[in-house]
């Protein structure tokens, strides 16, 4: 399996582009952060060290540096991708990089505009200049699969303000994205879905609750919601099992959530447990169930 991780610096990508890995694929990590420079989230991951985690997983990682919002940087990776395998079978247009541009609960008028417009760039138009160059290697054989990362499913997204006008657009957007895509490659037998993981327990996410991946339960007594987070490598085994599905194309272009995967596909979070947070978002959070945040694990 060839795979492209646009935006595998960390997060949910990083976690999809490790899980291709232990799947056994060849994974092109791309990002902007390597260790001879961050990018402007100034952040400390780097695109080489997801691919060094591919790697030891079981795969191939190859790190390559790439600004998605230049279309003469990503045309070149897909020559080289082109050069060194001849295929492409999963595209992954995870590329975000926008958490310090938007103001929560800022009207649009207040807004920073700079920074929003920014942010609309980063989130949708690098997934469509990815996706131009990147399908027509995708299609040349049928069986291909394209996953939009995205937060929040088409339905929740659809009844819910999503924090800023900004955030609400890019998230709601690339939904869309992978409905469009899912038209334009159904004559070539390839599926596009749009993916969003739950409540991610990613290395920022970690940071800023003053936690590490071993002592996450510790923040569940501040904010019991955490009891029902993922590790970025649930989204990941999701999209190892959208990959290995013969059936795939029943899911193109659909909006579809980790925990909502997991039950179809038996696939389990690194622990051992299933978490089920948009599922915990209607019916309890929401929905006004009462019950204990770990049923939904």
């Amino acid at each position: 399996m060839i795979a492209l991780v646009a935006g595998a610096t960390r997060g949910t990508g990083r976690g999809i582009a490790v899980q291709l890995g232990a799947a056994g694929a060849t994974v092109y990590c791309t990002g902007r952060s390597t260790r001879a420079g961050r990018s402007e989230m100034d952040r400390p991951e780097t695109i080489e060290e997801t691919a060094e985690l591919v790697t030891a997983a079981g795969g191939k990682g190859v790190p390559v540096q790439v600004d998605h919002l230049e279309p003469e940087q990503v045309k070149a990776l897909v020559e080289r991708i082109d050069r060194e395998q001849g295929r492409l079978d999963v595209l992954v247009n995870d590329v975000w990089g926008g958490d310090h541009l938007f103001e929560w609960d800022v009207p649009v008028w207040k807004h920073d505009l700079a920074n929003g417009l920014r942010l609309l760039r980063l989130a949708i138009d690098t997934h469509i200049v990815t996706s131009h160059h990147a399908l027509p290697l995708l299609v040349r054989n049928p069986g291909g699969l394209v996953v939009e990362v995205t937060d929040g499913t088409t339905e929740y997204n659809d009844d819910h303000y999503r924090l800023s006008l900004f955030y609400d657009q890019a998230k709601t957007a690339v939904n869309r994205l992978a409905y469009a895509l899912s038209h334009e490659l159904r004559d070539f037998g390839c599926a596009a879905v749009a993916l969003t993981p739950g409540f991610l327990r990613s290395e920022a996410m970690l940071e800023h609750f003053g936690v590490t991946e071993e002592t996450w339960r510790e923040h569940i007594p501040k904010d019991p919601h955490w009891a029902v987070s993922e590790t970025p490598a649930y989204a990941g085994r999701a999209v190892v099992a959208l990959a290995r599905d013969p059936d795939r194309m029943r899911w193109s272009g659909r909006s579809l959530d980790s925990g909502r995967l997991a039950r179809e596909y038996g696939f389990t979070d690194v622990d051992g447990s299933r978490p089920d947070v948009w599922r915990y978002i209607a019916e309890v959070s929401e929905g006004g169930r009462q019950a204990d945040p770990g049923e939904y694990r």
